[in-house]
């Protein structure tokens, strides 16, 4: 009887508790490889694509400035439906890379908290890529649906082979579609959503494969580019062209989408969240050593819109930190489902910050720092973890090695500020960052590139210099002699150097990796310094 009442009790609330409740409807639309950098509306865009209906949301919406993704689709995805980080989800590669984990299908969703929470009163579709399991055994097929969704309809897998001859799921099946896969998806979002009874709100999430590789020609009727032949060699020519012309495609269908939704009368009563699920592709990246896969800048800044009757004083920029997992926060608090932090088990502990207040322009920040990750296993040349607050930023790899920036103002990060000599507010905004890694991941590590033991350092006021480095070592020092013998071993313990003219040795051919530093007769492992090529 408890149950009943207090079912009765958020029905009540659900449909009342804010004007046309039930009227109100979310639409998150995916881009599969698009950073912000391609996008004219960013400031940080070079070459642009024609994306004129995506513009168009910007006049009802907010668009964030400082916004990031994981640096691949799998981690982005698993993060928006979960609100939690890929070191807790397990997702942290591409699914079906070497060694990638699938989500555990026992974890709390978006679709799930809403179905649990409006008791079946809301109804949800994921349509487009899915990317999250693999696609054997073919019960698989129906995971999305056990995940929460009440419908599923695209591509199981990341890439399509080819975009007018692919495989989708539909009712179970593995069909074969010859039409264009970005007009394919687009009709399935339209007639799924004009299959919603009109007084039933819904969840759309809407995941299109373009502009991801292979990059194919899309149907003239759809883009501007009417110079390109279409063979595989004009492509590997021009990736670019295609590139742009695959996301003018989908911004064209995106159009037809919204003109859609106008004429069922629900256009106005719909949120919509337009997001990159990462960084370009490096055959399209736009600066040399960034792109899709990596913790720089270019893997993970992706354009990021939210639009819609939500917004108050719209058409405005936020320069909040924002991570993509914070839009299942969001989402949820889109219906009212404020309680939702209750409906989290203790052991699943939910990343994300809503980021309602800044929709409503309450605020412009919901965190102090954002963070990001990538792993594989085996673990390989880039992997790493990496957090930014307003000004800094800290690069922590796998193999040992950091970086530093100050981001706000060198967001090409060029500049490392770990090969010189740190000021002492840019040794408290490492520190800082340092010290919130160890405390969100649970890794001491972080800040070992300064000392195994920072407060010892600063005690001594004692630094390595330059840390990352290349040919030679100085000690930075307040007290101690300078005449001191130090020990330079690597992580084994093997004694790579012994003496006390330190600064006049060349160690240009050492090999790049992680070592540490000590006094001779000192006891403990000793400073941490990182050799680089």
């Amino acid at each position: 009887m408890k149950y009943h009442h207090l079912a009765a009790i958020l029905l009540f609330f659900f449909f009342f508790s804010f004007p046309a409740a039930a009227q109100r409807n979310v639409i998150l639309i995916i881009a599969d490889d698009l950073g912000s950098d391609y996008c004219g509306f960013y400031e940080n865009h070079l070459d642009t694509v024609k994306l004129p209906n995506i513009r168009k949301l910007l006049l009802k919406g907010v668009r964030f400035r400082n916004a990031w993704s994981n640096p691949l689709c799998s981690p982005t995805r698993a993060g928006i439906l979960t609100g939690r980080y890929s070191f807790r989800t397990g997702v942290g590669n591409a699914v079906g890379g070497t060694g990638s984990a699938v989500l555990d299908t026992s974890e709390k969703t978006i679709p799930r908290l809403l179905k649990e929470w409006s008791l079946n009163q809301l109804t949800s579709a994921n349509i487009g890529k899915w990317h999250l399991h693999l696609p054997m055994p073919s019960s698989n097929f129906s995971i999305p649906n056990k995940m929460g969704y009440d419908y599923f309809e695209g591509n199981f897998l990341g890439t399509l082979t080819s975009y007018t001859n692919w495989k989708k799921i539909k009712d179970g099946q593995n069909l074969t579609i010859t039409n264009y896969a970005t007009t394919e998806t687009a009709n399935n979002a339209i007639s799924w959503v004009k299959s919603v009874p009109p007084t039933k709100p819904f969840f759309l999430w809407l995941a299109f494969n373009a502009p991801h590789t292979p990059y194919h020609l899309p149907p003239s009727n759809l883009h501007s580019y009417t110079t390109l032949s279409g063979t595989d060699a004009d492509i590997a020519t021009n990736p670019k062209d295609y590139f742009k012309a695959m996301a003018e495609a989908m911004d064209t269908e995106i159009g037809r989408l919204f003109d859609s939704l106008k004429v069922v009368n629900r256009f106005d009563s719909t949120e919509i969240i337009f997001i990159g699920d990462n960084g370009n592709e490096s055959s399209v990246s736009q600066i040399q050593g960034g792109a899709k896969g990596s913790i720089y800048q270019e893997g993970i800044s992706v354009p990021f819109i939210i639009s819609g009757p939500g917004v108050v004083q719209p058409n405005r920029a936020s320069d909040a930190l924002v991570k993509t997992q914070d839009l299942f926060a969001t989402i949820l608090e889109m219906f009212e489902n404020t309680n939702w932090p209750s409906q989290i088990p203790a052991n699943k502990p939910v990343d994300s910050k809503s980021i309602i207040p800044i929709l409503k322009n309450q605020t412009d920040i919901i965190r102090p720092w954002v963070f990001t990750e990538i792993f594989k296993v085996p673990t390989v040349s880039g992997d790493g973890k990496t957090m930014r607050n307003k000004q800094y930023k800290l690069l922590d790899f796998d193999n040992g090695t950091q970086k530093f920036y100050k981001i706000d103002t060198d967001p090409g990060e060029n500049q490392d500020l770990l090969t010189g000599t740190l000021s002492a507010a840019q040794e408290q905004q490492y520190s800082e960052l340092c010290s919130q890694m160890t405390n969100l991941v649970g890794i001491p590590r972080f800040c070992d590139l300064v000392t195994e033991n920072p407060k010892e350092v600063r005690q001594s006021e004692t630094l390595v210099v330059p840390n990352p480095f290349r040919k030679s070592l100085r000690l930075q020092t307040g007290t101690e002699n300078k005449n001191e013998i130090m020990r330079l071993t690597d992580p084994l313990g093997t004694v790579i150097f012994e003496g006390s003219d330190l600064e006049n040795q060349d160690f240009s051919r050492l090999a790049a990796g992680v070592y540490f530093l000590k006094p001779a007769t000192g006891s403990g492992k000793g400073m941490k310094v990182v050799k680089v090529d």
